[in-house]
């Protein structure tokens, strides 16, 4: 449904997306996943035909971006990260507006805007003026115009940024809902977004892709080996000889803490890809005496995912793309 490939933008000397290289099937909801200024607004941009790109071609639907941008107009619903809106029209008002300058044709204009007004959950809100709105159900005005058209691509750029953490669920079941008949672009460095809407994600650093999988494939390749925290009365120093010879054991690290007591120190064991050797780290320490007040294992999650690709530059990650 989507497909971009080498599309890069260059504002003067300086890049903000280069190679960018991904694609999105249809009724996936792709997570595209990266920190603030990595290029991810700037890529939404040129999918929604907002900004030329610099080179390589976007794709909606087998439509050129650049090239055919007033039929992939037709094909998409964009929600940029400050939503379109005129605060003094009303709700309803505001959608009919849409709706006629998206060329929905008249005869169906009221059943698309009073479907969007329901989908959206805003349906008791259509006679009031949009600056009387709290930015959550602007935020769902903004989602509501997007997709008033029906269309079967909706771009969505940090849709629930600025928002509270109960209008944030409301927002994030909303986009859930729209999922299967529709394909979804969730541009977002909110970490939750991803790991509890998308079925796909796309990591994006310092303007170029790092990572395309599912949030598990991600998790999984870059989990190498098992993560061990340890609470001892020894510090590093004194157990990292005793444990580096532990079969399947890896590093020993030390871990800086704040909130341990006296006497105490934390130490983090990363065990070689594939063991387990938990059990043997235990029996060893036990056996040279050393006082285990902690042990628990880690595991690899999003957020850590997330740090590593974002954080390692120029690293051979193993990630295929």
């Amino acid at each position: 449904m989507i497909e971009v490939e080498h599309l890069s933008k260059v504002y003067g000397s300086t890049p903000a997306i280069q190679d960018v290289t991904f694609s999105v099937k249809p009724g996936e909801i792709m997570g595209f996943l990266g920190p603030n200024g990595a290029g991810k607004t700037t890529t939404m941009r040129i999918l929604a035909g907002y900004l030329p790109a610099s080179g390589g071609t976007a794709r909606v639907a087998g439509y050129d971006v650049h090239e055919q941008s007033l039929e992939v107009r037709r094909w998409i619903g964009y929600l940029p990260e400050v939503p379109p809106l005129y605060p003094e029209m009303t709700v309803e008002g505001f959608l009919h507006f849409v709706a006629r300058i998206k060329g929905v044709p008249r005869k169906n204009r009221r059943l698309r805007v009073n479907h969007s007004l329901e989908r959206c959950q805003i349906a008791d809100k259509r006679k009031l003026l949009i600056r009387k709105l709290s930015k959550g159900y602007r935020q769902r005005v903004g989602i509501a115009q997007a997709i008033v058209h029906d269309p079967p691509v909706i771009i969505l750029d940090e849709p629930t940024v600025g928002l509270d953490p109960r209008q944030i669920i409301e927002v994030r079941n909303l986009i859930k809902s729209l999922a299967g008949d529709r394909t979804i672009i969730l541009s977002t460095h909110i970490l939750p977004e991803v790991s509890m809407t998308c079925s796909r994600v796309t990591i994006i650093n310092g303007g170029r892709v790092v990572a395309a999988d599912s949030p598990e494939n991600l998790m999984a390749q870059l989990a190498g080996g098992s993560e061990y925290e340890l609470e001892l009365d020894k510090d590093v120093t004194a157990v990292k000889q005793l444990l580096e010879v532990v079969p399947g054991v890896g590093r020993v690290l030390s871990v800086p803490a704040e909130n341990v007591g006296a006497n105490r120190y934390l130490i983090q064991v990363i065990s070689e890809s594939g063991a387990e050797p938990g059990r043997d780290i235990a029996a060893a320490l036990v056996q040279a005496g050393v006082g285990i007040y902690e042990m628990r294992r880690n595991r690899v999650n999003l957020e850590r995912v997330f740090l590593e690709l974002t954080t390692v530059e120029d690293a051979d990650l193993g990630v295929a793309v």
